[in-house]
């Protein structure tokens, strides 16, 4: 299974020397309170670590967000203002973060303590004053950060800074993403073009491109007892239909997909790639255009897509990042239902459809590909999940990157399609039909797209932010 580096988040907690070391020893006290709270709740997908030493000083705070942006596990910092902290303290630090930024509007306290309450706890409890002034800075020097309001303790909150960490995970490791090309970009189609070193500048993505012999080289370094246990592995996971196909030579195709699965794998990791792409146009020296053995690297986490589209390759992975490898994966427009009450969009490939949106158990089929001149290949073929969830595309206009944005609701098919050799995922679009097809092609949306039923759309947005990027939602 492809993973990601461990990460953590930073709690830094704003005050002031104003207030005096008592003060300043309860603020503290607090602080680790509501960090132990956090990490204990089992909400948080990642740790929250209490920086010691309070933000009090300029000095204090631009050493923290220095030292954080030289720590490869620190994947973002969470700031809180448990009293008035000046802003002006804040600014060099700020300014100087590469780390995703989540303001905490919160405070150590649920209620006012009506029958209690005096100046002190006025002084000490000053989160609604130190958020303003906090926020202001924020605003004024253009900080692309989150703010998340209310109480520490909520259900919500806690929901609402697990789903911004995802996000911070995945930026931060966007910037770790290789992608390999095999081959190039499918001849005449204009949406799979696109700036690579804008790509990098902009996002942190590596774009290689390979020659398909590199790739056959290493396959061909496969060994047969490496082939057996593979296929034994598959013997064990999925449904073996044979269809038409005598048992050796429907065995044989599928071995082929084994053996390209395990050199295509070595390859990546040789290279540190977490995505790639290939081109059915460009297959020389091999037996198969690689289909079961994409769809099983993609359910490790890797990135994919078809026909040469880096860009989306590279947005799958972030986004597999983002949903921990769940209900996320590349996908494409096929046909629509067009049956008034019904319309809907058949979501497939010609095979790589990725396994982590399986509603039925996998069954490895054998079956002719028009495309590539080929021995026909192997691949899983299911039913897609139902759920709500957002698919997106990105397409480079020349002078800018631009980000499609449309919730989705998918649905498990209801009829069987014993002719179609390939998975499917099916979905209705939002707001409704024409309105949503209408606007995503008026926006110049890719038929190539990554769908993910784990999140959501302000996840997509969030990340969208950070990295400066023009897009466009549809719901």
């Amino acid at each position: 299974m492809l993973k990601t580096g461990k990460k953590e988040f930073w709690f830094v907690v704003g005050s002031q020397h104003l207030y005096g070391e008592e003060t300043l020893l309860e603020v503290k006290k607090h602080a680790q309170e509501i960090a132990d709270g956090l990490n204990e709740s089992g909400k948080l997908p990642y740790p929250i670590v209490l920086k010691d030493e309070l933000a009090v000083s300029a000095d204090v705070i631009t050493t923290i967000m220095k030292e954080a942006n030289y720590r490869e596990k620190v994947a973002g910092v969470i700031t809180w203002m448990h009293t008035f902290s000046p802003a002006k303290m804040w600014i060099r630090g700020t300014q100087l973060l590469q780390k995703p930024l989540l303001h905490l509007a919160t405070q150590y306290n649920e209620s006012i303590p009506w029958a209690t309450i005096d100046m002190d706890f006025m002084n000490l409890n000053q989160a609604a004053h130190g958020d303003r002034e906090y926020g202001f800075i924020n605003a004024r020097l253009n900080v692309k950060n989150e703010i998340v309001v209310g109480y520490w303790q909520h259900d919500a909150v806690q929901k609402q800074v697990a789903e911004w960490m995802d996000v911070a995970a995945a930026y931060t490791e966007s910037f770790n993403i290789k992608v390999a090309r095999f081959g190039d970009n499918m001849r005449h189609v204009a949406v799979t073009e696109g700036d690579k070193v804008e790509a990098q500048i902009q996002f942190g993505w590596v774009v290689d491109y390979y020659g398909i012999g590199d790739l056959v080289a290493e396959i061909n370094q496969v060994t047969e007892k490496e082939i057996d246990a593979t296929f034994a592995e598959y013997q064990e996971l999925y449904t073996f239909e044979l269809g038409d196909y005598d048992e050796q030579t429907w065995i044989r195709r599928v071995k082929e997909q084994a053996k390209i699965e395990i050199g295509l794998r070595r390859f990546l990791e040789a290279g540190n790639y977490s995505a790639f792409s290939t081109n059915f146009e460009d297959l020389y020296g091999m037996a198969q255009l690689p289909g079961l053995a994409v769809q099983r690297l993609m359910a490790e986490g890797y990135g994919f897509a078809g026909e040469g589209d880096w860009k989306t390759a590279a947005i799958d992975r972030l986004l597999k990042i983002m949903a921990h490898n769940k209900n996320t994966g590349f996908m494409e427009d096929y046909t629509y239902e067009l049956t008034p009450g019904k319309e809907a969009i058949l979501q497939s490939h010609m095979m790589e459809v990725d396994p982590t949106l399986a509603s039925t158990k996998p069954k490895i089929v054998v079956s002719p590909l028009s495309m590539g001149n080929r021995e026909d290949p192997a691949r899983l073929v299911f039913d897609g999940k139902a759920g709500s969830g957002v698919v997106v595309s990105m397409a480079d206009f020349g002078t800018h990157y631009r980000l499609l944005i449309n919730e989705v609701e998918a649905f498990e098919p209801t009829e069987a399609a014993p002719h179609l050799p390939v998975a499917r995922v099916l979905w209705k679009v939002k707001p409704d039909f024409k309105t949503g097809v209408h606007a995503w092609i008026e926006h110049g949306g890719g038929h190539h797209t990554v769908v993910s039923l784990n999140l959501s759309s302000e996840q997509i947005m969030t990340w969208a932010k950070m990295v400066n990027l023009d897009y466009v939602l549809i719901k």
